[in-house]
């Protein structure tokens, strides 16, 4: 085994410490759980969501509405990267395009998420089409921004090369720009996959029945800190899960294309 596959704990040292501050405080400082729920019945009430210990509300619901939340994310990602991912190609390489494209674009970039909302809703009503529609818009951006970036800085040297060789320019494309590109155009679908789990929440609030964001809403108007908490949690660790998995996309396509 490599050391750096070797389990370091280090790696998990700001997360213990984080666990062990909360599982103390509230008693050193008598913190109410009103404010701070009590870790011990967050981790109670987690396995009764989980696996229906309890038959408490929500009792083993996890997989249904982590279904639906993967659900919308994955649709509203793959909306979000690939149209950001061709249109930032497009405006990255044809400076007509980019003069055209752009400048609509950043000044779209400049309404925040949430302004988006009452549109939204207008447009869509409330449920999962709202929902969609937030997550691909907001995530939009930073694909787009990053692949425009990422395409114009590849080297003019390289990209000389392929014209010396007459190599088309869709050839051109595939085997020079795009290779070079990658590691810029990834760093911005990473922040895409981000703001996709960020702007779910916000969907999922407006009236959607099933999901973690719907869950969060619903536990808050009842006073159900630790379901807040706990949702905050799945949705936090699910993240993680997807950007994990994208590292390892990433690295398969990097060693293709190299």
């Amino acid at each position: 085994m490599k050391p750096k596959d070797r389990f370091n704990l280090s790696h998990y040292l700001l997360a213990l410490v984080f666990f062990l501050i909360w599982l103390v405080f509230p008693v050193l400082f008598d913190i109410p759980e009103y404010l701070i729920p009590n870790l011990m019945n967050v981790l109670q009430t987690f396995l009764d969501f989980l696996f229906g210990v309890d038959q408490q509300k929500y009792s083993g619901e996890f997989w249904i509405h982590a279904g639906y939340s993967i659900q919308r994310v994955v649709i509203g990602f793959i909306i979000a990267s690939s149209s950001g991912v061709i249109l930032g190609v497009l405006s990255g390489y044809f400076t007509p395009f980019f003069q055209i494209v752009d400048p609509f674009i950043q000044m779209l970039r400049s309404i925040p998420g949430i302004g988006w909302l009452p549109l939204a809703i207008v447009w869509f009503g409330v449920g999962t089409q709202t929902t969609l529609f937030l997550i691909s818009l907001v995530a939009f951006f930073p694909v787009y921004i990053n692949t425009v970036s990422a395409v114009r800085l590849v080297p003019q040297n390289l990209i000389n090369v392929g014209k010396v060789m007459r190599v088309s320019n869709c050839e051109l494309l595939w085997t020079i720009i795009l290779p070079s590109a990658l590691p810029g155009i990834f760093t911005g679908i990473r922040i895409c996959m981000g703001l996709c789990w960020s702007f779910l929440v916000l969907g999922e609030m407006t009236g959607v029945n099933w999901g973690l964001g719907a869950i969060l809403m619903n536990a808050r108007m009842l006073g159900s800190l630790d379901m807040v908490v706990i949702c905050m949690i799945c949705i936090a660790v699910l993240g993680k899960l997807f950007d994990f998995f994208l590292t390892l996309i990433y690295k398969a396509v990097r060693k293709h294309a190299y």
